[in-house]
């Protein structure tokens, strides 16, 4: 179970560090993508710290209750992608739906093999 959840862990982080990437150094493509689904763009940027953030407090595994709140931040956040991307229709909702498979592995398997 452990070398599952570190897996899961492991890809969830790389998953959040390419999302974060894109939206530092692909601002452009998301605006668009943003602005496609009626979201503000300005959220762009604070999104991309957060999820840095969160996947920092996730892999440190020091501060139980802001852990918890990164998984419930992540969970928002990738059902709420899920949804926009199949109200615009675009086919894009897999990488949601993957992201929050690999992110309920992660925290479920992390309550079994970490304190």
């Amino acid at each position: 179970m452990k070398i599952a959840y570190w897996i899961a862990t492991g890809l969830l982080s790389a998953l959040m560090l390419f999302s974060a990437s894109m939206y530092f150094f692909n601002h452009e493509e998301i605006v668009k993508t943003f602005t496609s689904f009626n979201y503000p763009s300005y959220v762009i940027y604070p999104l991309a710290i957060l999820k840095l953030l969160g996947i920092t407090v996730i892999l440190l595994n020091k501060w139980k209750l802001l852990k918890e709140w990164a998984y419930a931040g992540f969970f928002f956040n990738f059902v709420m992608a899920f949804f926009a991307h199949q109200q615009a229709g675009d086919g894009e909702w897999g990488g949601a739906l993957v992201a929050l498979v690999l992110l309920l592995a992660s925290y479920f398997l992390g309550k079994k093999v970490r304190p």
